[in-house]
């Protein structure tokens, strides 16, 4: 049966830097590579509202992103 083992996690975050032309949101993100793989979904949410403090833009949304490898 084959398992699977959490590498590394990352956290990504989207923000809202403005409209085009056509009235559609033009987004930008900003990963952060190193995050705890324990960290909690809550642990995770609080950073990403720590720093979307220092930032201009408008958050659109946190996405948490593992890496996982396939062992049979």
């Amino acid at each position: 049966m084959a398992q699977s083992l959490l590498e590394g996690t990352k956290l990504r975050l989207v923000f809202e830097v403005g409209m085009d032309d056509d009235g559609k949101p033009i987004l930008r993100a900003k990963t952060f590579s190193n995050v705890k793989k324990e960290a909690s979904v809550d642990q995770l949410y609080q950073a990403a509202q720590a720093l979307t403090v220092h930032c201009m833009d408008t958050l659109n949304k946190v996405e948490r992103n593992d890496l996982s490898e396939i062992l049979a």
